[in-house]
């Protein structure tokens, strides 16, 4: 088989890979936001915000995010196209929702520090993450909605279900990355609760139909082998 026929091959094979397209689309939304949402934007902000202390280790889970969603995304990508193709849908509707709400109601956090009390490399780190990432365009969290929507593509996928471990697994990252967002100052309680929400809503628009389908297929396979 020569290369040209082997990289048709492998298109043809991995011709889903076309959803990725959409980053474009919302990366350069999402720039511009973060260039021109600057001020006049609405300041979230709850009282339980400076309850919570700024955690500078935190900021391992923080960016573990990163890894964590490739992961995720790669996995069904090579193993499982119709559950990629749900975890894009489920993904990709809350990140578009973010966007549009960034757009009509600009907003952001005034909850970092000034001055940090301690002097570490993890405190470096956390010096770099608020030079590279403005406190703005900050509700609904997609670090915190995009790890709930990993989550639940992990947990409803059919062949992931047979190892628990792996389950587990991504709710502990996932609640350690949500965590570490309040815990950096990065989001308010606000923006956690409402990720929540959205991750909630668009779940029964993506994934409880399936979801449904998969307990009746299941309990009449099992009243077929009761009956013989």
């Amino acid at each position: 088989m020569t290369r040209k026929e082997r990289a048709v091959q492998l298109l043809k094979k991995y011709k889903h890979g076309w959803v990725f397209s959409y980053l474009i689309v919302y990366l350069i939304w999402f720039f511009y936001l973060e260039k021109h949402v600057t001020k006049n934007y609405l300041v979230i902000h709850a009282a339980i915000d400076d309850r919570i202390p700024f955690v500078e280790y935190f900021i391992i889970p923080y960016l573990s995010w990163f890894l964590f969603i490739a992961i995720v995304f790669l996995y069904f990508f090579f193993t499982d196209v119709e559950g990629f193709y749900r975890l894009a849908r489920l993904m990709f509707a809350g990140m578009t929702v973010f966007l549009i709400i960034s757009t009509l109601i600009p907003n952001g956090v005034h909850l970092r520090p000034f001055v940090f009390e301690r002097d570490n490399v993890f405190v470096d780190m956390v010096r770099m993450l608020y030079w590279a990432d403005t406190p703005t365009n900050v509700m609904p969290s997609i670090h915190v909605y995009n790890s709930l929507a990993a989550c639940i593509a992990v947990c409803h996928s059919r062949k992931l279900q047979e190892h628990k471990a792996v389950c587990y697994a991504a709710y502990v990252i996932a609640a350690l990355i949500i965590l570490s967002t309040m815990f950096l100052k990065q989001h308010s309680v606000v923006d956690v609760a409402t990720a929540f929400v959205m991750a909630y809503t668009l779940y029964f628009v993506f994934y409880a139909p399936e979801g449904h389908r998969y307990v009746k297929e299941r309990r009449v396979k099992t009243a077929l082998i009761s009956s013989k």
